[in-house]
C-alpha cells in the first residue's frame, strides 16, 4: 500500500507538469467538443492526431489521447439526452430514457445525473486500474511465448464473437485484420508478403491509414447525405436546471452503484468494450428496478445506470491494454498502436520500465475527470448551440485533416491513397452489416500473436502441445474454447426459436384467414 501512494504521488508529480497538463486539458477539451458533435467519432479524431504524437514525449501524447478517449464520453450523452442522438453507440441506451426526460422539460435534470454518474463510475474504474494492474503484473511475469500466444489467441476470439452484430460477421472482419498484418516483410526471414511488388508496401500497411480508412473515410461516406441538425429551438438548459432534487439523487443512486459494477465488470474481458456494458448495465437495471414500466419513459435509472458503466468500463479498459498488451474494444486498439510507435511495448515490463508512462496516465484521469466535470457545467450552453453546426461543413475540415494526417506519417501520397481504398472497402462491408472494429483488434495484435505463437514453437521445437502445456496457456485455450462453443448454441437457439416463432404466426395466420377464405356452400351434396 506505501508503494502504491508513492507511485501516485509520482504520477502526480508527472502529470501535474506544465506540458503535460496542458496536453492533458487539450485532450480532454477535443474529447469533450467531438462527443457533443454528431457524427465526429473518438476513432477518426485519435486517427487524425495520431501523426502529431510522433514528434511529442511519450507522457504527453498518451496524456493527451486518453483524454480524448474519455473526455468524448461525457460529451456523447448530451447529445443523446438532448437531440435522441447517440453520437457513439455506446450512447444510445441513453436515448431511450434521456430524450423522454427532455420532453417532460427535465433535460437539465438528466445531464446533472449523467455528470454524477459519469464520474463516480470513472472514479471506480481509476481505483479498480490501480488495484488490479500491479495484480495482473505479478502474473503476467510467468508468461512465456506459448501463454502470450494463447492469450493473444483468446483477446482475437473475445473481440470478434462479443463485437455487436453477427457473430460469424465479426471472426471474418477479424481475419481481414489479420491478413492486412501480415502484409510486408517477414519477422524471421524477411520474405516479402502480400505486397504485389510495392516497394512501398515492404514496411506493412500503416496504423494510420487503416484506422483512418475504417473509422474517417467510411464514416464520412456513410454520413454524406445527412444534412440535416437537430431541433433545439424548446431547449433551455441552464446551471440550475442540471441540479437535481434529493428524490433525484436517492432515485439514482442505487442505479449508479449497479451500473459502475457491471461496467467494471465487463472492462476485464477483452473485446467487450463501455457499448456492450451499457447495454447489460441498461438490461439488469431494468430488471431489478421496482418499477420496470417506467423505463422507455423517461426513468432516471435508465440515464445513470448505462453512464456509469460507460465511464467505469471507458477507465477498466486501461487495465488489460496497459498490463497484458490487449485492447478492450477499437480505441484501446489505437492506442495501443500509439504506445508502439512511442517505442513502448504494453505489457507486464510497462510498470517497471517506464512508471512515468503507467502513473501518470492514472495520476491524469483524476486530473481529466474532475476538469469535465468542472468545465461541462458551465459550457453546457456553448455545446447546445454546437449541436446546431451542419454536417456540410463538418465533413470537409475532418477530410482534409485526414489527408494531411496520413501525408505527415512518410510524407508520401501513396498513403493517401491507401487509406482511400480501405476507406471505400470498408463503407462497402459496412453497407454489409460488417462492423470495421474487429479489424483494428486483429490488425494489431495478429503480429504478436504470429510472432509469439513462431517463437513458443521454435522453444518446443516443433511440439503443438506446448499451448496446453502449461495451466496458464490451457486455461486461456479452454476459454476460448468455451467462449466459441457458447456463441455456437446461441445462434442455435436463435435459430430454432426464430422457426418457431415463424410457425406460430403461420399458424395464427391461418386461423384468421380460414373461415374468410372458405368457399360458401351453395346447393346440396349428392351421392
Amino acid at each position: 500500500m506505501d508503494s502504491t501512494v508513492a507511485n501516485l504521488i509520482h504520477g502526480f508529480s508527472i502529470a501535474l507538469q506544465p506540458h503535460n497538463f496542458l496536453f492533458s486539458l487539450v485532450g480532454v477539451l477535443i474529447g469533450n467538443l467531438i462527443g457533443v458533435l454528431p457524427g465526429m467519432g473518438i476513432m477518426a479524431t485519435i486517427s487524425i492526431l495520431l501523426p502529431l504524437t510522433f514528434g511529442m514525449p511519450p507522457v504527453a501524447a498518451i496524456l493527451m489521447l486518453a483524454g480524448i478517449y474519455y473526455g468524448a464520453q461525457y460529451g456523447g450523452a448530451i447529445c443523446s439526452i438532448l437531440l435522441n442522438l447517440p453520437c457513439h453507440p455506446s450512447h444510445a441506451v441513453t436515448c431511450l430514457d434521456g430524450y423522454p426526460m427532455t420532453r417532460q422539460g427535465r433535460g437539465g435534470v438528466a445531464l446533472g445525473i449523467t455528470m454524477l454518474a459519469s464520474f463516480f463510475g470513472a472514479a471506480f474504474g481509476i481505483v479498480q486500474m490501480i488495484l488490479f494492474a500491479p495484480l495482473l503484473v505479478r502474473i503476467a511475469f510467468q508468461f512465456g511465448p506459448a501463454e502470450i500466444s494463447t492469450l493473444m489467441l483468446l483477446g482475437l476470439l473475445a473481440g470478434a464473437t462479443l463485437a455487436r452484430g453477427s457473430a460469424l460477421k465479426g471472426v471474418a472482419m477479424t481475419l481481414v485484420g489479420l491478413i492486412l498484418g501480415c502484409v510486408g516483410s517477414d519477422l524471421d526471414t524477411g520474405t516479402s508478403r502480400f505486397t504485389f511488388g510495392a516497394m512501398s508496401l515492404y514496411n506493412g500497411i500503416d496504423l494510420v491509414a487503416v484506422a483512418l480508412g475504417f473509422f474517417g473515410i467510411a464514416e464520412f461516406l456513410k454520413s454524406i447525405n445527412r444534412l440535416t441538425v437537430g431541433d433545439l429551438s424548446g431547449v433551455r438548459v441552464r446551471m440550475r436546471d442540471m441540479r437535481p432534487s434529493r428524490a433525484d439523487l436517492r432515485e439514482a443512486a442505487l442505479p449508479i452503484l449497479r451500473g459502475t459494477l457491471v461496467g467494471s465488470l465487463c472492462s476485464l474481458i477483452p473485446g467487450t468494450g463501455p457499448t456492450i456494458a451499457s447495454f447489460i448495465a441498461y438490461a439488469a437495471e431494468k430488471r431489478v428496478s421496482r418499477h420496470p414500466e417506467r423505463f422507455g419513459r423517461g426513468a432516471i435509472g435508465g440515464v445513470a445506470s448505462p453512464e456509469a458503466s460507460t465511464h467505469s468500463s471507458v477507465q477498466g479498459d486501461f487495465v488489460p491494454t496497459m498490463s497484458l498488451g490487449i485492447p478492450g474494444d477499437a480505441v484501446m486498439a489505437l492506442i495501443l498502436g500509439a504506445l508502439i510507435i512511442q517505442g513502448i511495448t504494453p505489457g507486464p515490463q510497462l510498470m517497471t520500465e517506464h512508471p512515468d508512462v503507467f502513473w501518470g496516465l492514472i495520476a491524469s484521469f483524476w486530473i481529466g475527470n474532475i476538469l469535465l466535470v468542472l468545465l461541462n457545467v458551465p459550457l453546457i450552453g456553448i455545446w447546445v448551440r454546437l449541436l446546431q453546426i451542419p454536417f456540410r461543413f463538418l465533413y470537409p475540415c475532418a477530410l482534409f485533416f485526414i489527408c494531411v494526417g496520413v501525408y505527415s506519417t512518410n510524407n508520401e501520397m501513396f498513403g493517401v491513397l491507401q487509406t482511400l481504398v480501405i476507406g471505400i472497402v470498408g463503407y462497402g462491408l459496412m453497407r454489409l452489416g460488417f462492423h470495421p472494429a474487429p479489424v483494428l483488434l486483429g490488425f494489431v495484435l495478429g503480429p504478436r500473436l504470429e510472432e509469439n505463437f513462431r517463437r513458443a514453437l521454435l522453444l518446443s521445437r516443433g511440439d503443438p502441445w506446448t499451448f496446453v502445456g502449461s495451466p496458464i496457456s490451457a486455461t486461456f485455450v479452454a476459454l476460448g474454447l468455451l467462449l466459441v462453443g457458447m456463441q455456437v448454441v446461441l445462434a442455435w437457439r436463435g435459430r430454432r426459436r426464430s422457426r418457431v416463432d415463424a410457425v406460430l404466426a403461420g399458424d395464427e395466420r391461418g386461423r384468421r384467414m380460414a373461415p374468410a377464405e372458405a368457399p360458401a356452400v351453395t346447393g346440396s351434396l349428392e351421392v
